[in-house]
């Protein structure tokens, strides 16, 4: 990763705090939260945080991140739940506070927050639960805009069936292949590709899948209306993982909202479409500081320097 490196970790357990993990050897390889900085190229005009989805890691932005919107200075996080895992992030039922962690980590907040699949699970679930508690996660964290990848989002607890709910059990493993070939280019040979696969699905384990389940199974209860920043939500014309359709299902929801559909697009677009996918993010950043945003005395503008 580029220079600048920085790790953050979470503090003793707390009632409603993710799990202690197991402590990390020497050079932090095992760090719950590990934040990597990306210099901006030319003046800084704001901060972007760039979050992996399940069993997948940092890496996974190289393609969006060597074609990065100028002038924002990006910080990627390696999460608990990356492909070489931290053990006991998935034994208590929200991941959310991991994302709180990281958020925290980046110095004078993140304007714009990225955010794939799982993860954009996650951080849907940090805003409402802070809302839940009256607090305000925009002005917080020092959120302008989020951009949803691939997002996992069902309007009714009726849209879950059966079937639809055992194909993920089913298709996991192959979900985790496709995110390996993409990310390698398709250069690996396909029984090393399936052998990696079923080791990142072991490391990822039941708790995990689970983990997934129960906030997949949430999404119905996400009040979607009190998300008023601007949102772009960007999903892969033949995603197999996930109905295109769930994040335009979102996005009409949200009181601030543009999609992008990525044609002859997968499950991990930013990996398999850098160019287009970084193109659709500048164009959306660009335009946040000439927006009527959400402005609150004190609040900074898009791009100012944190205090």
């Amino acid at each position: 990763m580029s220079g600048g490196e920085a790790t953050a970790t979470l503090p003793a357990h707390t009632p409603g705090a993710p799990a202690p993990v197991r402590p990390a050897p020497a050079g932090g390889a095992g760090r719950p939260v590990i934040l990597h900085r990306h210099p901006a190229r030319g003046p800084v005009r704001g901060r972007m945080l760039l979050l992996h989805g399940l069993g997948n890691s940092a890496t996974v932005w190289d393609g969006f991140l060597a074609h990065r919107p100028q002038g924002h200075e990006v910080w990627s996080a390696d999460l608990p739940w990356r492909g070489a895992g931290v053990d006991g992030w998935h034994h208590v039922p929200d991941a959310s506070p991991w994302l709180a962690e990281a958020l925290a980590g980046v110095p004078g907040g993140a304007d714009v927050v990225v955010a794939h699949s799982f993860s954009a699970m996650q951080l849907l679930s940090l805003i409402d639960r802070e809302l839940d508690a009256g607090g305000d996660p925009f002005a917080r964290h020092g959120i302008r805009g989020l951009v949803l990848v691939a997002p996992f989002y069902r309007r009714s607890p009726d849209d879950f069936t059966w079937d639809a709910m055992t194909r993920y059990l089913d298709d996991f493993e192959r979900i985790m292949e496709e995110g390996i070939r993409v990310h390698s280019g398709g250069r690996l040979d396909p029984d090393i590709q399936l052998s990696m696969a079923r080791r990142v699905c072991d490391r990822v384990g039941p708790y995990g899948w689970m983990r997934f389940v129960d906030s997949y199974l949430r999404t119905p209860w996400l009040r979607a209306e009190r998300i008023d920043v601007p949102v772009v939500v960007i999903g892969g014309e033949h995603d197999f993982a996930v109905d295109p359709a769930e994040g335009l299902n979102l996005a009409a929801e949200l009181p601030d909202a543009q999609t992008h559909i990525l044609a002859d697009c997968g499950h991990f677009l930013m990996a398999e479409r850098p160019e287009e996918f970084s193109a659709v993010v500048g164009d959306f950043v660009s335009t946040l500081s000439a927006r009527a945003g959400r402005r609150r005395p004190g609040d900074r503008a898009f791009g100012e320097p944190g205090r």
